[in-house]
């Protein structure tokens, strides 16, 4: 039976799978791929849709029933957080539309932390690939984007609001957990699934080139030097093992929005997660 798992296209997720997908892991199953924004996984994963999925830690409170958590193969970091940009030189989001790439997203979770005292007016759910064109046109307001945007708002005449991650980091010290990787309960041994996930990785780092066409393949027409960015930013130790400091990152996430009356109480993710 093929294994069933839902990835984005983006550069550190195809660079992370590439060896899972193509087969060059020992012992690990034919695997089925679907590629599609996180806000989308989201929503799949709600259904019980994919044996491995990708989505994002905020939305972890819904999802930890369902699944295991697994401590590799996701996004969390240092200097990679999301960045509310806007058009021209607005200082705050008095009477704001804000356009976010999802609902339960990370970026909109930190970003509803940080914006507790000094609320928008509204906030639209958009495709990411619409938000920076929609903000330089004058659409929205401001855009709360992720990833490889860092890189290149710049080229839509935006500017950056805040830094979330940096906002994150120096209010917690820990990384900002974005991305997380799922086993589906009684749908595959989440041991075996982390020692596959771990197998790719070490197979990425060994051989960066051999993913090359098939990384650039799903990059949505990014640069190969913004590719390489990419993936430098986002594939790091975190992506091996999520260890202390991510679960610890993982935990005060959930815990302050939680605490806030954003999310569902939930068990730690440390309790709820496979570790091994």
């Amino acid at each position: 039976m093929a294994l069933s798992l839902a990835i984005s296209p983006c550069p550190n997720d195809t660079f992370i799978f590439h060896a899972l997908v193509h087969g060059r892991v020992p012992g690990a199953p034919p695997v089925e791929v679907t590629y599609a924004d996180v806000d989308v996984t989201n929503t799949a994963a709600e259904r019980g849709a994919f044996d491995l999925v990708k989505v994002s830690y905020a939305a972890l409170p819904w999802l930890l029933d369902q699944y295991h958590l697994l401590p590799c193969g996701g996004a969390l970091g240092r200097g990679c957080g999301p960045l509310l940009l806007t058009r021209g030189d607005r200082t705050d989001l008095t009477g704001a539309t804000v356009a976010v790439p999802g609902d339960r997203t990370t970026a909109y979770l930190l970003f509803r932390l940080w914006a507790a005292d000094r609320p928008p007016a509204r906030i639209e759910v958009v495709p990411f690939h619409e938000i920076m064109p929609g903000v330089a046109a004058g659409r929205y307001d401001a855009g709360l984007v992720i990833h490889e945007a860092r890189f290149t708002y710049h080229r839509h005449g935006l500017t950056a609001l805040v830094d979330l991650g940096e906002w994150w980091e120096a209010d917690t010290g820990l990384p900002i957990p974005l991305g997380a990787i799922l086993a589906r309960r009684g749908a595959v041994d989440p041991e075996a699934a982390a020692g596959w996930i771990r197998e790719s990785v070490r197979h990425a780092w060994a051989d960066p080139a051999a993913s090359r066409d098939y990384v650039l393949s799903h990059a949505q027409e990014m640069e190969p030097d913004v590719v390489d960015r990419h993936i430098g930013l986002y594939v790091n130790e975190f992506s091996a093992d999520l260890g202390e400091a991510g679960f610890a990152a993982v935990d005060a996430l959930l815990g302050r929005a939680a605490d806030a009356g954003l999310v569902p109480q939930t068990s730690s993710s440390r309790a709820t997660a496979w570790t091994s």
